[in-house]
């Protein structure tokens, strides 16, 4: 029976066949892992809370270790980049808007929502100028890169202004913009070159060193402009409007390279950082949607994204890209450190032993990287072979005036020492400026009663030489009878001083008669004259 139903199964055919195919093997939910998510993923995050309001700006010290500034209500607070905690605050009257640090790290300036813009000193909390010529609000203020005598700043009263941070006085009022000027940025290649932007859609560029307060380049982003900041290269500018991020090319004539759109609001900060210290450069931005994008514009793609849970005013990255910061609305700083890796003890001692040699290499590199290159912004500024056009400005550099050494004394208020200087060198301008400004300063008096007596000859003998030339003659006449007036006794019986005096006295009633036959012939022509008018 067994055998009976065997024969019918294999008798049985199947009716349709179905083939088996391998299982396909789920994708992943999660996107490979870039170079660049590898990166900005590696910072630690750490959060400083309990921050009065937003956190409306963030500034990073170009000096080691980097310590950055964050702006927060009426208050400046100063972290420590290595522990992330505050070391100081500095106080403000008003809303802070903005931060700078100098060049060299020492002081820093920070703009307020009254318009004034207050320079401290970082290491005694001290606020050693307040610049006040803003109308309205101050919005923002920068140092250029490597200057620490001025200052840019601008605010809603539509004026970028220059400042002289050591007279604490406008340089120059430079005026082009039609609407609230609200960021700017100085060019990380020329001191004297910034950018700014405005509600009116437009950035300007500006030279300090053009006349007539106007600008040299003009772009327009097609919506109000919130931040702007300078390339590396210096030829290129980033700026953000509405939920937009494009970058344009200075050299090119203000051509727009690439535009990025992946907000979802408004776009609030631009900040360029390096991907480690020998990486690519990226721009990142961030938004009032709670992200935070690293953009790629040498390709012109997202790299990287981040989400944070709250609104964000502003972002730094360190110049030794160890830190990034991000400030939120709600009075929250997301602060992010790299962990550094532990050199081993062999590691140190060659460290140690190869100083010298990369300390010569460091040189050699900052010695090509000034040289002149076609890559290089500089390069096109140069006009060594351009033609200039009708648009063009001649822009003439600033030499270094050489200081005389009476201009060295004088400086020091050494007086007397200037006038004896200027006396021995017997170049009578000079000798009659000195004496000008020692009049305006009301010190020649106390000097001509401090000479002694061979330098109290060479000022007779002067005086006797030029008293009567017509260009010095007002000053120096005046001046011989004060000076025989103050120092008659030290004068009188003096056989060193008998040949000036006599030399002197007959210079002078040589020149009353020549005066005295002068205003005969006037007395002569003037009759005349009125006849020949009639």
């Amino acid at each position: 029976m067994e055998d009976e139903l065997r024969v019918r199964l294999n008798d049985h055919q199947p009716s349709k066949i179905f083939p088996v195919k391998p299982k396909s093997t789920p994708r992943p939910l999660s996107k490979p892992e870039t170079p660049d998510s590898r990166y900005w993923s590696s910072f630690k995050p750490h959060s400083i809370p309990n921050l009065v309001s937003s956190v409306s700006a963030v500034a990073f010290s170009p000096i080691h270790p980097h310590s950055f500034a964050v702006a927060h209500s009426t208050t400046v607070s100063l972290f420590s980049s290595n522990t992330l905690t505050a070391s100081r605050r500095f106080s403000i009257k008003d809303v802070v808007s903005s931060v700078s640090f100098r060049s060299d790290g020492a002081l820093l300036a920070a703009s307020d929502l009254s318009g004034t813009v207050q320079v401290f000193d970082v290491k005694e909390r001290m606020a050693l100028r307040s610049l006040r010529s803003h109308k309205a609000a101050a919005r923002f203020v920068k140092y250029p890169v490597h200057d620490k005598l001025h200052l840019v700043s601008g605010g809603d009263d539509g004026v970028v202004k220059y400042w002289d941070v050591a007279g604490g006085t406008v340089i120059s009022d430079l005026i082009g913009h039609k609407d609230y000027v609200r960021c700017g940025d100085c060019s990380p290649v020329n001191d004297s070159m910034f950018a700014t932007g405005a509600y009116d859609h437009t950035i300007k560029v500006w030279d300090a060193r053009v006349g007539n307060s106007k600008w040299i380049a003009e772009i327009n982003h097609g919506a109000p402009v919130e931040d702007i900041v300078y390339l590396p290269s210096g030829g290129m500018i980033a700026t953000a409007g509405l939920n937009s991020v494009k970058v344009w090319d200075l050299i090119g004539g203000g051509r727009m390279v690439c535009s990025m759109e992946s907000h979802n609001k408004t776009v609030t900060c631009l900040s360029v950082g390096r991907m480690g210290l020998e990486g690519e450069n990226r721009l990142v931005s961030v938004a009032l949607d709670g992200y935070m994008k690293v953009f790629d514009y040498g390709r012109g793609k997202v790299t990287y994204s981040m989400r944070f849970p709250a609104p964000l005013m502003s972002v730094g990255l360190s110049p030794d890209s160890s830190v990034r910061v991000v400030g939120g609305s709600n009075g929250m700083v997301f602060a992010g450190k790299k962990k550094k890796k532990v050199r081993d003890e062999e590691e140190k001692k060659k460290a140690s032993v190869m100083t010298s040699f990369w300390s010569f290499k460091s040189e050699v590199d900052e010695s090509r990287r000034r040289a002149l290159r076609p890559s290089y912004f500089r390069y096109f500024q140069r006009g060594q072979s351009e033609k200039p056009s009708k648009d063009d400005y001649l822009v003439k550099e600033r030499k270094g005036v050489k200081l005389t050494r009476h201009d060295k004394l004088l400086k020091k208020f050494r007086h007397k020492e200037a006038l004896v200087s200027v006396l021995e060198e017997k170049k009578p301008a000079d000798v009659v400026a000195v004496m000008e400004e020692l009049v305006a300063r009301r010190k020649i008096v106390k000097c001509v009663s401090n000479l002694e007596e061979g330098e109290l000859g060479l000022l007779l003998s002067f005086l006797q030489r030029y008293c009567t030339v017509e260009r010095y003659s007002k000053l120096l006449m005046a001046l011989t009878k004060k000076v025989l007036e103050t120092r008659g006794e030290d004068i009188n019986g003096k056989e060193e001083f008998k040949g000036i005096l006599r030399n002197l006295k007959r210079e002078v009633n040589q020149e009353i008669k020549i005066q005295q036959s002068l205003l005969e012939i006037q007395g002569v022509i003037a009759p005349l004259m009125r006849i020949a008018g009639r």
